[in-house]
């Protein structure tokens, strides 16, 4: 698999999800989520969220792509090792897809509202499938797989960062800003929901733009 930053850097702009995840397999960034392994991949994201990693056994991996448990062994050595290359693939999906917005905008002010929106957008599961296991499941890797999901989760802090430094938010601190910004964003995931606030996704990300720039 390739390099995060070096293929992302590629990527065209304005793409649907779609688009993009088969740019970014034909780039070998991404499993293709028609292969088998693919297909294990995008059962495990989905149980993992539903249930949680501890409460999602092997068997049950294999029951939801149909095969049988022993065949999960020919791609992954451990459920530990599934989860792993879930969060990978979660990650560098979600870089791409906010470095397509960013780039897609107009002036600084703009591409910061696009990465406010974009990390919205995944957390509230509207764009990126399995962008809660990132939170949720961090524990349950060993130290040596989180390690390989941080070097993988530079290029998207990156993002964010060049953003709010383009957009001169106030107190010349981007890592402080964007530390708050992570707290604020993702603690909507428990309190926010549009159809019973009457406040969309964009709406959302307009105000909380609003509060972190000048």
């Amino acid at each position: 698999m390739r390099e995060s930053a070096q293929v992302l850097a590629e990527v065209p702009t304005q793409l649907s999800p779609q688009e993009l995840i088969g740019t970014l397999v034909e780039q070998g960034m991404l499993t293709d989520p028609a292969s088998p392994r693919g297909r294990l991949l995008n059962a495990a994201a989905r149980l993992f969220e539903q249930r949680g990693f501890a409460r999602t056994t092997v068997r049950d991996l294999a029951a939801e792509v149909g095969i049988l448990s022993g065949s999960i062994f020919h791609h992954f050595a451990s459920k530990e090792q599934i989860l792993c290359a879930v969060m990978k693939e979660v990650t560098i999906f979600a870089s791409a897809r906010m470095r397509s917005a960013a780039e897609s905008a107009g002036c600084p002010q703009e591409k910061l509202r696009a990465c406010i929106q974009s990390e919205l957008e995944a957390i509230h599961e509207q764009a990126v499938p399995g962008f809660s296991i990132l939170v949720m499941e961090w524990r349950s890797l060993s130290e040596e797989s989180q390690e390989e999901v941080l070097q993988l989760r530079e290029e998207y802090e990156r993002i964010w960062l060049d953003a709010i430094v383009a957009a001169k938010c106030p107190g010349d601190d981007p890592a402080l800003v964007r530390r708050l910004l992570v707290g604020a964003l993702s603690h909507t995931y428990s309190w926010f929901e549009p159809r019973d606030r009457g406040l969309t996704i964009p709406e959302l990300a307009d105000r909380t733009f609003r509060i972190f720039t000048p």
